[in-house]
């Protein structure tokens, strides 16, 4: 029987790499969050002057079926459609605020 091989010891600075690819990973979600978030202003504009409403449920619930479908893991479907929610909550508002007069 061979003998246990020894563990290299942890320390804190062993989070340091994956650290850095999460705040990599953090500024592309930003950037394509904002690029979104453009493209749905695009959309606003649109339906203000078609006189569509900004919130289409048909379109939001199409939208959060593809992504939670597209989901290979290791997060759950539902969290996947929690986070779009989210994201489609914030981008509605924002279309509200820019196209929706009071």
């Amino acid at each position: 029987m061979k003998p246990a091989s020894p563990r290299k010891a942890v320390s804190e600075e062993d989070l340091d790499p994956f650290r850095e690819q999460i705040d990599e990973i953090d500024q592309k979600l930003v950037q394509l969050l904002n690029e979104r978030s453009g493209l749905a202003n695009n959309i606003g504009h649109i339906k203000q002057q078609l006189g569509l409403p900004i919130y289409m449920p048909a379109r939001e619930k199409q939208i959060l079926k593809n992504v939670m479908r597209m989901n290979p893991g290791p997060l759950s479907a539902e969290a996947v459609r929690r986070l779009f929610e989210r994201i489609i909550d914030e981008t509605r508002a924002l279309e509200r605020q820019k196209y929706q007069s009071d």
